[in-house]
């Protein structure tokens, strides 16, 4: 006859099993769902960027390009991103804690690097991109990741600190200043607007005093109000963006925003079917990066636009959980960066969304995960696994475990 021995297991003894075997936890290593949720929508968003960019070779812009050009690009793009994301994924959080002030430095360096005649590459009258031959790398989408990283790191380091101007808040103001003046300087607006959220994000939730965060929240909105009012571009694109059908604006400024809505306005509720749309020939500039929404509206409808919400709303909502989580069982830092990618995510998908629907003023913002572009999707993945790793490593120290 078998005796049953107790055994340890969290603090509280447990009758061991009768055969003397050790019972493994039903709990998953990783979250399922949240997986699926992102390949789903790389996979979706492929479909859709061959459906926006198929027509594109009859322009003379792209003559020399054949018809599955960008796809064909697309899906290599995944393929880098899923291998960055199972390298990134092997990398312990603490690890990566240790290494975000060294990340972000580097980063500045890179957008420094890019504002240098003959290093930056011009695009559209944008130096944002470095020449990496095989493709252009933009810097900014990789300070997106490492200002989350380098805001949770800083955050815990200076916890005791962040209820006082000079040591806490301060410092770590004056590092975004200077990103967003390297950005401005590009220019570059959407992407400052979203690193000022992350950051200004993790600092709230990491416990700044609240009148310093009332006050430089105030000050960051005058900021960008002036820097819209002193700009005649920005500032003529804002006019037109508030009366987007007048005739001169919808040839003109608002010329992207009135072919989005007129996409959003054919698909109704169901679409005119998968690449049966008419704004992606030619009417709509950018439809398989920027406007990749437009097309999913005007192809797919009201039910294919709610149905990439939701995808989207799962993997912000499943960050925040993976983050209270961590923070829960004293991994601050982790949960901290958790959230960071959620808002990240969720900020850059809420402006993209509502400049596709007519909400916000037109910005250069590529869609997560869906539109067409190489440092992005490498660069969300990346971000991704993190995530993955820090619910990972939340389950393994729940069982007791160690990482």
């Amino acid at each position: 006859m078998a005796i049953q021995l107790p055994f340890r297991f969290g603090g509280a003894e447990s009758p061991a099993p009768l055969d003397g075997r050790a019972r493994h936890s039903k709990m998953m290593d990783y979250d399922q769902p949240l997986v699926w949720s992102v390949l789903l929508l790389m996979l979706f968003g492929m479909v859709m960027v061959y459906s926006a960019s198929i027509a594109l070779p009859d322009s003379p812009k792209f003559a020399n390009y054949k018809n599955h050009f960008f796809v064909q690009r697309q899906a290599v793009f995944i393929g880098i991103a899923m291998v960055a994301a199972a390298v990134a994924f092997r990398v312990r959080v603490q690890d990566w804690q240790r290494a975000a002030p060294y990340l972000f430095i580097a980063t500045l360096v890179a957008l420094v690097l890019v504002l240098i005649p003959g290093l930056g590459v011009n695009v559209n009258g944008g130096r944002r991109w470095l020449s990496l031959k095989v493709f252009q790398f933009q810097p900014s989408e990789l300070m997106k990741l490492f200002i989350v990283l380098y805001a949770a790191d800083y955050t815990v380091r200076k916890q005791e600190y962040m209820h006082r101007l000079s040591k806490g808040f301060l410092p770590m103001a004056l590092a975004v200043a200077f990103v967003g003046l390297l950005l401005l300087l590009e220019p570059d607006l959407g992407a400052f607007g979203v690193i000022v959220c992350i950051a200004m994000g993790i600092l709230f939730l990491g416990g700044v005093n609240a009148v310093w965060f009332g006050g430089i929240a105030g000050m960051l909105v005058t900021i960008f109000v002036a820097i819209i009012m002193l700009s005649p571009f920005r500032r003529a694109r804002l006019f037109a963006y508030l009366n987007p059908w007048e005739e001169e604006n919808a040839l003109n400024k608002s010329y992207q925003l009135t072919h989005s809505l007129i996409a959003f306005g054919r698909g109704e509720l169901t679409g005119v079917g998968l690449g049966a749309s008419v704004e992606k020939l030619h009417y709509l500039p950018e439809a398989h990066t920027d406007f990749l929404l437009a097309v999913i509206g005007e192809e797919l409808g009201m039910i294919g636009v709610l149905i990439t919400i939701g995808m989207f709303y799962w993997i912000v909502k499943r960050a925040f959980d993976i983050g209270r989580q961590a923070i829960a069982i004293d991994q601050t830092f982790a949960g901290l960066a958790a959230k960071g990618i959620g808002i990240w995510i969720g900020i850059q998908t809420f402006i993209n969304m509502g400049v596709n629907l007519g909400l916000l003023p037109t910005k250069g913002l590529t869609l997560p995960l869906m539109s067409y572009g190489g440092t992005g999707i490498i660069i969300n993945c990346v971000g991704l696994a993190i995530l993955l790793r820090i619910d990972y490593e939340n389950r393994q120290l729940m069982r007791g475990g160690r990482v």
